[in-house]
């Protein structure tokens, strides 16, 4: 483990590799699990805030959802992440859009990558397969491993990409330029 100011970060997420394979698995990954993408605080203002702006990226399921559950949901059981998005029938998640080939996308990124909004997604899907573990003095910062995701760790051993480095920009918003760099030394002195 590293530990970079307040975040302790496991080897896995340096010795581990993966590179996301959406042809592979269609972007399952926004509808498969028990709940929806873990929210932040700050993110539960952001999503009510951009929610009408986004509109037109989700598909009428998601809206329904939305409209009916909120732009975000409580999470009661989860101590570390309270807030997760809403689910269409305890199924995708509420913000999905799907590709005419099948893929599954999400509206809100699609939404800011035609500039239409300036939020990129929550980070927990930006940071994903790494999962944030809120401790007493530090954030845990771990590595999940999912099934559905093995064609991306066969991707990542094939491309030889460490999840941080596939993760750097996601890392970066999360932590910053300078904990990425610091990050990014310490994988290399391993």
């Amino acid at each position: 483990m590293i530990l970079i100011d307040d975040v302790l970060i496991s080897d896995d997420v340096l010795e581990k590799q993966f590179v996301c394979n959406i042809k592979k698995c269609k972007g399952i990954c926004c509808v498969e699990g028990d709940s929806g993408a873990p929210v932040e605080l700050s993110e539960t203002k952001v999503l009510k805030k951009i929610y009408p702006k986004i509109k037109n990226y989700l598909t009428k399921e998601g809206i329904a959802a939305i409209e009916t559950q909120g732009t975000y949901v409580d999470e009661p059981d989860d101590e570390y992440t309270p807030f997760a998005t809403p689910l269409i029938n305890g199924g995708a998640c509420a913000y999905v859009n799907y590709e005419k080939d099948g893929t599954i996308t999400c509206g809100i990124e699609k939404a800011w990558k035609d500039g239409i909004i300036d939020f990129q997604k929550p980070i927990s899907c930006h940071l994903y397969p790494i999962r944030l573990k809120p401790m007493e003095t530090v954030i845990g910062v771990n590595y999940d491993v999912w099934d559905i995701c093995s064609d991306a760790c066969t991707l990542g051993e094939k491309l030889k990409v460490p999840v941080y480095a596939f993760l750097k920009d996601a890392l970066i918003r999360k932590f910053g330029v300078e904990f990425y760099a610091t990050l990014e030394q310490a994988a290399k002195e391993k």
